[in-house]
């Protein structure tokens, strides 16, 4: 079992984090993230910490007690540090470039794609083949990187498409001709 819900979190300086009436409000030098709490989960914010207690010891409760205790975490380092994710484009013809705050992908359809950031959101696209996403929500951060992925996937044969940069594709061999 998991005791991720059990460890404290760390408030670094410059961060102020204010819990009342269910509702967290976190700011940071990066911006304000809000939240409101499960009403099984309390939270005690002392001496810089913020800590992630369950009025009820069971299964269900232990699953919220953790995945609140993350999503506190992921608030606290967003609004201090931000998140980012990278993606690479690969494919003959395939290329991004930045239009205002939309970006523009042409992926080998018969148009070119125009995808605009939301709110929160901003992007940046190096050497026409590498899209950087940078927010302070890591919920959103990952939906719009995941967004831009899915519209074109990368194939296994020969890798042409969008992926993460951390990502292995698995190639497959393909074809052989008869001999």
């Amino acid at each position: 079992m998991s005791r991720v819900g059990k460890k404290v979190i760390n408030i670094p300086s410059k961060t102020s984090v204010v819990f009342k009436d269910r509702e967290l409000v976190v700011k940071g030098e990066k911006g304000t993230l809000s939240r409101t709490i499960h009403p099984a989960v309390q939270l005690a914010i002392e001496n810089d910490k913020i800590s992630v207690t369950i009025d009820q010891e069971d299964r269900k409760n232990r699953s919220i007690q953790g995945l609140t205790r993350s999503l506190v975490a992921n608030m606290v380092d967003g609004v201090s540090k931000g998140f980012e994710k990278t993606l690479e484009i690969n494919g003959i013809g395939y290329r991004a470039e930045m239009k205002g705050t939309s970006i523009v992908l042409n992926l080998g359809f018969s148009h070119p794609i125009d995808f605009p950031m939301p709110d929160g959101i901003s992007a940046s696209v190096d050497k026409n083949n590498v899209i950087k996403i940078m927010g302070i929500d890591k919920e959103k951060v990952g939906q719009i990187a995941a967004s831009i992925r899915k519209l074109r996937k990368p194939e296994p044969y020969k890798g042409k498409g969008i992926k993460y940069a951390d990502e292995h594709i698995q190639r497959k061999a393909g074809k052989t001709g008869t001999k």
